[in-house]
């Protein structure tokens, strides 16, 4: 299972590194929010597929709780789960470029909401509308198939390891 997963998160950072080639490479803040915002990162949180495909846009984001074999974990309004990257800093992503395409960020449009057992005051967004919680800018996996997936957790990809979130706020880390 580990080998497909590594085939798998290795064909898609070819495509992405194709994809910045072909656009020019040289991409500004704007346009990187931008093409998160296309690769599932948008105000409705929806990520479907294996691949991180543009999503559809509802009136509001959230951040709610799922049941997972992880434990209770956050995920987006359809389930989908959130991570955390070790090297961001407070309310201030280190994922960019072929990052963001395999990570998609969950962004927002409006102020994110609070679902069933999550605490509203530590939700947020950055500068550029990337949702937080406990300060943590919030990600996809594009190698997640569907609601309740946590194939990306504990990966070590792009210089840090990422983690799905408790309800707490803090990394699910049980290694």
């Amino acid at each position: 299972m580990r080998w497909r997963q590594f085939i798998s998160i290795t064909a898609i950072a070819a495509i992405a590194a194709i994809a910045v080639a072909i656009t020019g490479c040289g991409s500004s803040s704007s346009s990187t929010t931008a093409s998160s915002a296309q690769m599932g990162g948008s105000s409705g949180g929806s990520n479907s597929g294996s691949t991180a495909a543009a999503s559809s846009t509802s009136a509001t984001t959230t951040v709610a709780l799922g049941k997972t074999s992880l434990g209770k974990i956050l995920v987006d309004s359809k389930g989908r789960t959130l991570y955390l990257f070790e090297a961001d800093k407070p309310n201030m992503s280190n994922c960019s470029g072929a990052c963001l395409s395999i990570w998609p960020a969950y962004m927002s449009k409006s102020n994110a909401t609070a679902g069933s057992g999550v605490d509203a005051a530590k939700i947020g967004t950055t500068a550029d509308g990337q949702v937080t919680y406990s300060g943590h800018p919030l990600y996809y996996y594009a190698g997640d198939q569907k609601a309740g997936d946590t194939t990306g957790q504990g990966l070590d990809q792009f210089g840090a390891k990422w983690y799905v979130l408790s309800a707490t706020g803090d990394k699910v880390d049980n290694d």
